[in-house]
């Protein structure tokens, strides 16, 4: 580490002291509210805590430091907010997300800016949420599921091959490039160890690699940011210099925000002495016009009618859509946005599951539910987020329901969807996912 300070001295030069002082003090804790589910004043009066806000996105607030299990929290398994370090909102907001658009997260996983970017497009347009290592394809699945986005396309592809495929059809690019994680060290103790000028160098190298794929995806005139959570010059402002002058047809671009520090113009810095953990980000925008996307999708699958019956036993006027498509025995709701060019690429999942085909019945999926507008449900209940209900429920019991419930039914907490469960009798049989279930 010693080599470390070293090279953050001669970075920071005078604030190399303010530096150390918070470097060596609490880590900064943070959560976003996922506006697709929740409000954030409605979060604030249903969590126990107070939420202070944070400089760098208008639904990111901090965390007291006494708060602890949150992940436990119903509210965190109803997809009602994102734990997130503070800073690391930052990136998202420099994008510029507009509603209608098509952006691709080529780096996605676990999903904090991809959840973000979600929240931005309001349930329109098209995200693309990519990750190469499948573990970690797996966790960002699951955390798009959580926070009920149900216009997005989860891949676990090589980002060459996929910017390949997929050449010139996104608004939006962001690269969050695997880095050194220098901003992440006083979190993770792995990082540090791992850490060497040679391992910088590395990942710079990677990292071009990965931008020059990324530009490939990109419409004429769309945006692309690129995110790192580490100081290093030779990752952020070298990369970014290496990368302009080797593609003419981009442009450093002033992303609009005040938050952190300025660097190369209009690229910005975070370090803890600015409210977060560190980040740097750069905004580059691709020379020609951006024109609006043609492609849309249309199924022409022709389906059951038990499908279509069992679609409306759920819900009314069909809230996903009518693109559905049956793969591998499961019945899936794809976005409008989604293009016959995408079928060929390692898709997880696109849309969200309706449900699944068991022997000569359907049974529905999380995913739908999750994704799900209480208003639009045929059957839900609804509990406080802590009463014993909700905690039974998600430790995967069974629970009393009022009587007149019956069927296929939505559970909800203080008002969200958490999942979903089957009432007959006064009693609602468990569906929750064994593997999200709590432990006592």
């Amino acid at each position: 580490m010693d080599r470390f300070l070293q090279r953050m001295k001669s970075l920071l030069q005078d604030e190399f002291d303010e530096f150390l002082k918070y470097y060596n003090g609490e880590n900064f804790r943070g959560l976003r509210v996922n506006t697709l589910k929740c409000s954030a004043d409605k979060l604030k009066k249903l969590l126990p805590f107070k939420l202070e806000p944070t400089p760098f996105c208008p639904d990111g607030y901090y965390i007291p430091a006494d708060v602890s299990s949150l992940g436990n929290h119903p509210l965190h398994h109803a997809g009602a907010f994102y734990i997130q370090e503070p800073s690391a909102t930052s990136a998202v907001e420099m994008l510029g997300v507009k509603q209608g658009e098509l952006i691709l997260d080529l780096c996605a996983a676990p999903g904090g800016k991809s959840t973000q970017i979600a929240s931005k497009l309001g349930g329109t347009g098209l995200l693309w949420s990519n990750e190469i290592v499948k573990s970690r394809a797996n966790i960002l699945l699951s955390n798009i599921e959580r926070m009920g986005i149900s216009n997005a396309v989860v891949s676990n592809c090589h980002p060459e091959l996929l910017c390949e495929k997929l050449a010139g059809v996104f608004d939006r690019v962001l690269v969050d490039a695997p880095c050194s994680g220098e901003g992440m060290f006083r979190k993770n103790n792995e990082a540090q160890n791992e850490w060497s000028v040679e391992h910088v160098k590395s990942c710079a190298e990677r990292q071009l690699n990965i931008l020059n794929s990324a530009k490939h995806a990109l419409k004429a005139g769309g945006v692309m940011v690129y995110s790192t959570c580490t100081f290093s010059y030779e990752e952020n402002e070298g990369v970014i210099t290496q990368f302009l002058n080797e593609n003419p047809d981009f442009t450093l671009e002033d992303p609009g925000v005040s938050f952190g520090r300025p660097t190369l113009e209009s690229a910005r810095r975070i370090f803890p002495m600015d409210g977060g953990e560190g980040h740097f980000a750069a905004r580059l925008r691709k020379s020609g016009t951006l024109y609006p996307s043609n492609d849309s999708y249309q199924s022409n699958e022709k389906l059951p009618d038990s499908v279509w019956d069992f679609y409306d036993t759920l819900f009314e006027n069909r809230p996903f859509g009518e693109n559905l498509t049956v793969k591998d025995n499961k019945i899936i709701i794809l976005s409008k946005n989604y293009s016959n060019r995408f079928n060929g690429l390692p898709i997880l999942r696109a849309g969200v599951v309706l449900g699944e085909i068991i022997k000569n019945r359907i049974e529905p999926h999380h995913s739908v539910f999750a994704a799900s507008d209480p208003a639009l449900c045929r059957s839900t209940v609804d509990f406080p987020s802590d009463s014993a209900e909700i905690k039974a429920f998600l430790h995967g019991e069974e629970i009393a329901v009022p009587a007149n419930i019956k069927g296929y039914t939505a559970v909800c907490v203080s008002g969200i969807p958490v999942g979903f469960g089957k009432a007959s009798g006064g009693r609602l049989k468990n569906k929750y996912p064994k593997g999200l279930r709590t432990l006592k």
